[in-house]
Parts: C-alpha cells; sequence; structure tokens
C-alpha cells in the first residue's frame, strides 16, 4: 500500500509537468507495467515517483542545442532495454570515472596502489551502494518502495547537487520559467553514500 502523502506528492509533480506543457506525456504505467519494470531492472521505485509515472509517462523533450541527453525522460514502457540499463548506470559509472582519476571514498579502506586492484574494490563496492534511478537526464531519485520525499539529486560524476527538496519541487525547478527555491530551502540527504557528496 502506498502512503497518501506519496501518492499526492506524485501527482501534484505529474500535475506541474503537465502544466509547463514541456514534453509529451503518455498515459501513466499500469500495475502490471511497474512489475515488470522493477523485475527486468532489479529495483523498486520510490513511492512518489511510482504515483508520478502512474498519473502520466513523459517520454520525449524538444531538443535542446548542446544538450548531453538525446532522449532525457527514461521511456520505461518502450524504450531500448540497452539505454534504460545504461542511464541506470549512470550514477556508478560517473564515480568510476572520477575513480580512474584519483577519487577514492573513505569507507572504502586504503587506496591499492595497482589500478587494476584499484577498479575491482571501486567496481565491487559501488555494486553495493543504494540504486539511483533516472527522473530526467542526470536527474536521479533513490529508488525504494515503501519511501518518499527524497530530494532530487542532480549527479555529474562526483559533482553531486540537490535540484529539488522533492519531486514537485523539482519539477517547477526544471521546467517553471522563473523558480526560484524557497527562501528557507534546505533539502535534506536521504541516501547512503550518495549524501556523501552533497553534505
Amino acid at each position: 500500500m502506498i502512503d497518501i502523502d506519496a501518492v499526492h506528492l506524485g501527482a501534484e509533480a505529474a500535475r506541474r509537468l503537465r502544466q509547463a506543457d514541456c514534453c509529451t506525456i503518455e498515459p501513466g504505467l499500469s500495475n502490471d507495467e511497474f512489475d515488470r519494470i522493477e523485475a527486468t531492472y532489479g529495483f523498486q521505485f520510490s513511492d512518489d515517483h511510482r504515483a508520478f509515472l502512474a498519473a502520466g509517462l513523459p517520454v520525449s523533450s524538444p531538443p535542446e542545442e548542446g544538450a548531453t541527453w538525446d532522449k532525457p525522460w527514461p521511456n520505461w514502457r518502450s524504450g531500448s532495454p540497452d539505454d534504460l540499463r545504461s542511464h541506470l548506470a549512470w550514477p556508478t559509472e560517473g564515480v568510476m570515472a572520477s575513480v580512474e582519476h584519483g577519487y577514492w571514498h573513505t569507507s572504502w579502506g586504503v587506496r591499492p596502489a595497482e589500478i587494476e586492484a584499484v577498479r575491482s574494490v571501486a567496481e565491487k563496492q559501488l555494486a553495493a551502494v543504494p540504486q539511483l534511478v533516472p527522473l530526467y537526464a542526470h536527474r536521479f531519485l533513490p529508488a525504494g518502495g515503501g519511501t518518499h520525499g527524497h530530494p532530487v539529486l542532480s549527479i555529474w560524476g562526483t559533482d553531486i547537487i540537490f535540484y529539488g527538496e522533492d519531486l514537485a519541487e523539482y519539477i517547477s525547478h526544471e521546467f517553471e520559467d522563473g523558480h526560484e527555491h524557497a527562501e528557507n530551502w534546505s533539502p535534506q540527504a536521504t541516501v547512503a553514500f550518495w549524501r556523501d557528496f552533497v553534505e
């Protein structure tokens, strides 16, 4: 059973996205589609993310000049499995690229001297960190059924910042002209490992 606050948060985010009129929105995902997606890719959507995608599935945006992403919205219904797996892997691959250039998380112990050992240890450690789920381009929400209200994280390697206090506020920040964070804006990271980069 999804928490009613999560349903309201996801529905409000979907309403704001429709109002922004910035992308094509298909009918929302069904329970069977959620089950298939979660089984195929090995994670559970947070409850607010699930409610957002149940209200409507955003699938495309007009291309922006110089954009990194050709298809910033993950098309969970009919997108290429390789594209979706690549999008899911973006956060850990970004950290791995930083590891290649000297980054080392303190919880991993002493950094090995040999690069192959560095890669091996980092890959093993990154396989165990909490899963992040793509929302739009390099904006992510933590996975996890029974959870909601996480800040949206913008991830580029180990450069990770808050991009919305929650899902609805993120939609306003990303897609509404002139939106500014509230004066008392103070998102709190909720997910282990990833919060170390933004605190």
